[in-house]
Formats: structure tokens, C-alpha cells, sequence
């Protein structure tokens, strides 16, 4: 699609764009939740975990925590899960590492992966944290040894704060008594849902005004319209108010309706 809805609103950039810079991640009380968490987990070297469906904002919560970290004192090692194996997993973190480890035993990985970060910890003076984002991928043999990469010194220095983010069904398959070992480390546990109506109408306004639009052009009906169309989840509200506004733009219509909405409804999932 071409940018003409742009030039119609005035607007200085794409809107509701999910690449929007650090400063302007819209601050709500379930991302300060989700940050008091993660710091709580990474101060006792613990776990923490962050669940919630599909476009609630996990990978944005997990981007602004940890984009608000100080290089100088953390080093985050951030992997997407996949369902492959244990080895899978640590070929991803030994890559992020810097290491290439290829064809060399579990063991060996393992200990290459153990030595990297106690060299980060203790030579370097780092706080060193695991990510692992879209960990509800991961296959229940993975969820039984990934305990292993937080055990230093026969288990006595938690040297490694994780990060598991997912959907629902990551706290089920923590359920399984395999998983018990990396269940017990979890310390702090967030869930994000959709927001309200209010929030949403808030949601909006924001990225409106990063966009450079001053005043609201969305109405009650078009507000309305968009919360019960994303369920509350903001990243289907980014595909209908975008669209909306699209639509509202090709009727040279200045102020974007519930019509307008459901118009743009037919072009997303």
C-alpha cells in the first residue's frame, strides 16, 4: 500500500509500527509489573516468568526491560526458542556467546557455556541474563535439563538469571514433575491480558502522538470498535488502526469511525 494516508493525516511516520524506539514504548502497569519481576529474578539469580496470549506484548515487555539495562554492568543473552533438542538450545546460546561449537558433545557445550559466563561474571563484572522468548516452543526434555545451565560451584552461586516468556500453555508444561527442577527456581511470575477500553483509548492517543498527530482522530465508536475487534491485545489493535485509518484516508474522511474499523477487520486475522 502506498503512503497517501500519511500525507492525508500529516503524519511524520508510519503509525503503530511495533519497531517504535525504547523511549517511546508506552509505560503501563503490567509492563512495570513485568520489569519489578524480571529485577526481583535477576537480583537473587533466579527465574522469572513472563506468560500471556498471542500479541499481549511479551516480546515489547521483554525488549524495554532489558533495553533499559546498562551495557557496562549486564551482558543478556536473548534467544527465541525452538523445538528442537537441549543441543539445539545450546548451540543458540553459544552463538550468542560468540563460540562456535559445532559437532562437539553436550558435555563439552556445556562446559564451554559454563566457563563463557563465569569469565563475564568474574573477569569482566557482569551481570549476565538468559532471555529465552518463546519458550512455550520448547519440548519437555528441554524444560528437565535446562536447570543445569544455572549450576555453579555444585549450585551455591546463582550465577545466571532466566528469563522464560511464552504463551498459557509454557506454565502447563512447567506442571510436568520433569520440569519441577526449573519450576522450583521461578521467583516472580507475570501474566499479560488484554487492556481495558480505557487503556486501549489510551494506547492510541500514544502512538498517535508519536506518529505527530496532536489531536485524537479516533472516535468513541472507532475506540469502541478497535478494543472489541483485538480483544484488548495490542498488536492486532496496531493491524486495525492502521487499517482504519487507511480506510478513513481513501473516503477523505478526517475523523476514523467503527465503519472504518470493521472495514479494515476484513484484511487481518
Amino acid at each position: 500500500m502506498n503512503n497517501n494516508y500519511r500525507t492525508f493525516f500529516e503524519l511524520e511516520r508510519a503509525p503503530f509500527s511495533s519497531d517504535i524506539e525504547l523511549d517511546n514504548i508506552l509505560v503501563t502497569p503490567s509492563l512495570n509489573g513485568v520489569k519489578e519481576r524480571i529485577h526481583y529474578a535477576v537480583g537473587l539469580g533466579a527465574i522469572a516468568l513472563v506468560t500471556g496470549e498471542i500479541g499481549s506484548g511479551k516480546s515489547t515487555a521483554l525488549r524495554y526491560v532489558t533495553g533499559m539495562l546498562y551495557p557496562s554492568q549486564y551482558r543478556t543473552l536473548y534467544i527465541t526458542a525452538s523445538t528442537g533438542s537441549i543441543l539445539e538450545l545450546y548451540r543458540q546460546l553459544l552463538d550468542v556467546l560468540g563460540m562456535e561449537m559445532g559437532g562437539v558433545s553436550r558435555a563439552v557445550m556445556l562446559r564451554r557455556i559454563r566457563q563463557e559466563i563465569l569469565e563475564l561474571v568474574q573477569g569482566k563484572k557482569l551481570k549476565v541474563i538468559l532471555v529465552i522468548d518463546e519458550a512455550s516452543l520448547l519440548r519437555l526434555e528441554v524444560f528437565a535439563e535446562l536447570h543445569t545451565l544455572t549450576q555453579f560451584e555444585k549450585d551455591s552461586k546463582p550465577l545466571l538469571p532466566i528469563v522464560l516468556a511464552g504463551q498459557s500453555n509454557l506454565i502447563d508444561n512447567l506442571m510436568y514433575r520433569s520440569s519441577l527442577p526449573l519450576a522450583s527456581r521461578i521467583v516472580g511470575r507475570s501474566h499479560l491480558e488484554g487492556v481495558t477500553r480505557e487503556q486501549m483509548e489510551q494506547y492510541l492517543k500514544h502512538h498517535l502522538a508519536i506518529a505527530g498527530v496532536k489531536n485524537n482522530i479516533f472516535d468513541e465508536t472507532a475506540v469502541t470498535a478497535i478494543h472489541q475487534g483485538s480483544g484488548g491485545l495490542f498488536r492486532k489493535a496496531n493491524h486495525l488502526a492502521r487499517g482504519a485509518i487507511i480506510v478513513a484516508a481513501k473516503k477523505k474522511s478526517m475523523t476514523i469511525n467503527a465503519d472504518h474499523v470493521r472495514m479494515a477487520a476484513t484484511e487481518v486475522f
